[in-house]
């Protein structure tokens, strides 16, 4: 019994290894699209719901009275708030770099905090606040560090804003999927990027489509890897896994796109966005895995 939970565990780490991996290199084939912000996500609807259209299928989960109205109208809003996340978050790749960005983003814990405290009742602790506090002064940190061409023009703070704006997205659509509790997660996943499809088609140009076929492969690769295969990974890890590992290994995420990032697109971060950034996700981590503030006099020690 104990060997074959061992053996789950590992098979769920690989799993949600691959899914963050994944997640991390998105920004590459965003920017590498040469495409608009609403049509690379359009596309990433289109092609994700044919690849969870085939796997819900597979489960058989278009069953009757597998989901009631008032679920799939829970699921719509969750739609309506994941895919505005990923408009903010694709475009605020242009004004503030991957790397900060996908940083900046990872605040969404406290913003689901905030939402949690607000409609679902849940208490926020001393603790939870003091994690709060460390992650918006790593926030002040990065702010304080824009490049100067950039302080000029006050794109990189627009970029800053528009990530903010994305992690309170993705807070509602973790919020809605709080309410969905029993609902197949891939049936929701199914049902957000067909919302999706709704809501972008009257932005998108469909007379002016990419005319080669690599930009075709980079969209349906959005579409099918970052999305369908994604969700199949991350859903299957978050059943194998205890929390605390789900929540450790979900930072493989930021730290792939800032490597993608410097790597890709030779961005390099300054030593004061090192800092903030290294703050926020620690914030992150202390939030996430339910760490006491005294962990943070401890980890040199444990170093030691």
């Amino acid at each position: 019994m104990e060997m074959a939970m061992q053996a789950e565990i590992r098979r769920g780490t690989v799993e949600m290894t691959a899914a963050m991996l994944i997640s991390g290199t998105i920004g590459w084939f965003v920017v590498m699209s040469g495409q608009p912000v609403s049509s690379v996500v359009f596309w990433r609807c289109f092609f994700g719901a044919l690849t969870l259209l085939v796997i819900c299928a597979a489960l058989g989960l278009f069953r009757p009275g597998i989901i009631g109205l008032r679920a799939f109208g829970i699921a719509v809003f969750g739609g309506v708030a994941i895919v505005s996340n990923w408009l903010l978050l694709f475009v605020s790749y242009s004004h503030a770099s991957i790397s900060i960005a996908t940083t900046v983003y990872n605040t969404q814990p406290f913003m689901l905090l905030a939402l949690g405290a607000l409609f679902l009742g849940e208490k926020i602790t001393a603790t939870k606040l003091f994690w709060l506090g460390l992650s918006f002064s790593g926030m002040a940190v990065i702010v304080e560090a824009k490049p100067q061409a950039d302080a000029i023009s006050g794109s990189y703070g627009l970029g800053i804003l528009m990530a903010l704006g994305a992690a309170f997205f993705y807070a509602l659509a973790a919020l809605a999927a709080k309410w969905l509790r029993g609902t197949p997660p891939h049936l929701i996943a199914l049902i957000q990027v067909s919302t999706g499809i709704v809501m972008l088609a009257p932005m998108t140009d469909f007379k002016n489509l990419p005319v080669d076929a690599g930009s075709w492969l980079i969209l349906t690769a959005v579409g099918v890897i970052h999305t369908g295969l994604m969700y199949v990974l991350l859903y299957g890890a978050i059943q194998k896994l205890p929390t605390h590992l789900t929540g450790a290994l979900s930072f493989i995420y930021p730290v792939a796109a800032i490597l993608v990032d410097r790597l890709a697109f030779g961005h390099a971060l300054q030593p004061m966005q090192i800092a903030g950034a290294v703050v926020i996700l620690l914030a992150a981590a202390g939030m996430n895995l339910g760490w006491s503030p005294g962990r943070l006099v401890r980890l040199p020690a444990t170093r030691s």
